[in-house]
């Protein structure tokens, strides 16, 4: 309840300085001040103090209390309630073309090159609550996991699922990025935009690359291309073990199409980036996410309940109060 407690002219309470001041003036040297009379005995005088008489700087007390409450009320306590309404103002439909050919298994990344990039893909999804995002995979083939959806738990749960070896062999990065220009060819977001993300170099498909990537300048569709992998050698799977049918690997070139990559990138107004490791991976999922900002507009809503009427209320019967006292009950000890 006090965190939405506010005075909206708190400089007032600075004159709560004046009421000990005062409280002092009143009870020590205004008693002080008192006239005298000096008289040779008191024995004729002596009579016994009334209960009024002792209850008689309850006056004072109840004007200092009195000043206290007006004081307060000048600094206008109140209440304040905040509600909030959010407006996405411009969406954004991603669609993450993900290579899962065999060599995403490399174990350049840790553990593997595909494991280091679900890792990353769910947190840059996470960071995009407001946009619609869709999943295609592509190897010798592509296929949409998932198209463009709101729902963040089915984006997190597809990217969790997604592994090597449902797919025919090879890498055809003509096809992910068609399927990609082709889950968004219906989107009317004012923004469109793929992450097209491979290992290796195009070898198989039947859509030409260069090809895909004029459908998506012709659809208005911004392209951020990454090449995943170290530079020099790694660890690539090759075979499986005929008797325990675990994965062999060894070590050989990297080979990754940039200047392919590059011409998607360009074509398209995007970016190309190279990850050669988990943290650059991270990294460039964090520019990407810098670079596509969606525009949210957020509208705040105050409700304020004043608190200083009834403290001025108070005020005005304290003061009423010792009036009445003074001309009544204490006149005669005035």
């Amino acid at each position: 309840m006090m965190q939405n407690f506010e005075f909206l002219n708190p400089q007032f309470l600075w004159f709560l300085i004046l009421i000990p001041i005062l409280a002092v003036w009143y009870f020590l040297i205004r008693k002080n001040d008192s006239a005298t009379l000096t008289i040779a005995s008191t024995k004729g005088f002596e009579i016994k103090p009334s209960f009024l008489s002792k209850l008689k700087p309850l006056l004072a007390v109840l004007r200092l209390l009195a000043l206290t409450l007006l004081i307060v009320a000048l600094a206008r306590p109140r209440n304040v309630e905040v509600s909030k309404k959010t407006k996405t103002n411009k969406g954004i439909d991603i669609v993450m073309a993900i290579d899962v050919s065999a060599s995403m298994l490399a174990r350049d990344l840790k553990p593997n090159r595909l494991e280091a990039l679900k890792v990353v893909a769910t947190d840059f999804v996470n960071q995009r609550p407001n946009d619609r995002i869709g999943i295609v995979v592509y190897a010798g083939e592509s296929f949409t996991r998932t198209p463009i959806t709101s729902d963040k738990r089915i984006i997190r749960n597809t990217i969790s699922e997604i592994k090597w070896g449902d797919l025919d062999g090879g890498t055809a990065i003509g096809m992910g990025l068609g399927s990609a220009v082709n889950r968004l060819k219906e989107s009317k977001a004012k923004s469109k935009v793929i992450i097209l993300l491979t290992d290796g170099v195009n070898n198989t498909g039947f859509v030409d690359p260069k090809t895909a990537t004029e459908l998506a300048v012709g659809l208005g569709i911004k392209v951020y291309t990454i090449g995943l992998g170290t530079n020099g050698t790694a660890s690539f799977p090759y075979a499986k073990d005929p008797r325990t049918g675990k994965l062999l690997f060894r070590s050989s070139p990297v080979e990754i199409d940039e200047n392919l990559l590059r011409y998607i990138a360009k074509e398209t107004d995007g970016k190309y980036f190279r990850a050669t490791d988990n943290s650059k991976l991270k990294a460039i999922y964090n520019e990407i996410n810098k670079l596509e900002k969606t525009e949210v507009e957020e509208f705040k809503y105050y409700n304020y309940q004043e608190k200083y009427r009834l403290l001025v209320l108070l005020a005005g019967f304290l003061i009423l109060l010792e009036i009445g006292l003074k001309h009544t009950i204490f006149r005669s000890f005035i």
